[in-house]
């Protein structure tokens, strides 16, 4: 492992488990957060900008881990989205970049996500050599923040690795992960039983055990890197599976076609939501794979459980 690694968004869903994965495997670390914290290793180092100083959280770390940064909202308030995620997703990252080169910083693991991609994919699944194809201001941010990484990691020599991460599940999961294991637990019937759509999702286990992966691998430098599971659920089987972890008796799933409930969503304005619920989203991750010569150590039913014994 590095001497020392900067792991920015050390108190979101994916920062603390890195943090608590590094912990365990005693490597050094410091961990950024935006406010206060008690715990070890955590340096506040307030919002994210373009101006933001690192130098204090960059002392002696040979490797930084970016998790931070403007999250996808489902109804963004912001009067210009685009603007309000470029000012993080791409200056405040540029700028963290661009010191952590001139602090002696050897490599570069920049956590994108999937949507750089697409939306969705129709029969074929994403790859990592696929042209980009983002549709939403977070996802346009996040591609633009891989480009002005990879401009400056040809200029000054920086190992940059590149993760595009699915949907995360895991303890402490949120969004609509959440509502789906709320629902079961009410017991609420769902129109859900007959959607035959494929999801890649990545517990949160497997994504720690990748971005520590890439941040001593030889190969990991310059690439990119699509991460799953490796195996692929539709929605009605997602649910059966938390349903099983849950140990209660199957919530019906009635079936009723997926194109009249996406017209149904489509009259309430919830379009998007739809297709995130019922469409396909799938990547490849043999490159991952080969490249690393990764396997995800938890099986998506262990994923699963510790999902639902947490909430």
């Amino acid at each position: 492992m590095p001497a020392k690694i900067l792991v920015t968004g050390a108190a979101g869903f994916v920062g603390a488990a890195f943090c608590a994965y590094l912990d365990a495997l005693g490597v050094a670390y410091v961990g950024s957060v935006r406010k206060e914290c008690t715990l070890p290793s955590r340096l506040r180092v307030g919002e994210l900008t373009a101006h933001t100083d690192w130098s204090t959280a960059l002392d002696g770390c040979d490797v930084v881990v970016h998790l931070a940064a403007r999250v996808h909202v489902m109804a963004d308030r912001s009067g210009d989205p685009l603007a309000a995620f470029r000012a993080v997703n791409v200056d405040a990252t540029l700028n963290l970049a661009r010191q952590a080169v001139r602090h002696g910083v050897r490599r570069f693991v920049y956590v994108s996500s999937i949507k750089v991609n697409g939306e969705g994919t129709h029969g074929k699944p994403f790859t990592y050599q696929d042209v980009p194809a983002p549709s939403d201001p977070y996802g346009i941010s996040k591609l633009e923040a891989e480009r002005g990484l990879q401009a400056l990691a040809q200029e000054t020599g920086l190992e940059l690795v590149i993760v595009r991460p699915p949907l995360v599940y895991g303890p402490g999961v949120r969004a609509n992960f959440l509502r789906l294991m709320q629902l079961l637990k009410w017991g609420i019937p769902l129109p859900l039983g007959a959607v035959h759509n494929r999801r890649s999702m990545v517990g949160l286990d497997n994504l720690v055990d990748l971005l520590s992966l890439c941040c001593r691998h030889p190969r990991a430098a310059g690439e990119i890197f699509l991460v799953s599971d490796g195996h692929d659920m539709s929605v009605t089987e997602l649910l059966r599976s938390l349903s099983s972890a849950m140990g209660k008796k199957p919530v019906p799933l009635f079936p009723m076609p997926a194109g009249l409930l996406t017209g149904i969503a489509s009259v309430l304005g919830k379009s998007a939501a739809a297709s995130r619920l019922l469409g396909s989203l799938q990547v490849d991750v043999a490159h991952t794979r080969t490249t690393l010569d990764w396997v995800p150590p938890v099986s998506v039913d262990e994923g699963i459980r510790k999902t639902v014994a947490h909430f």
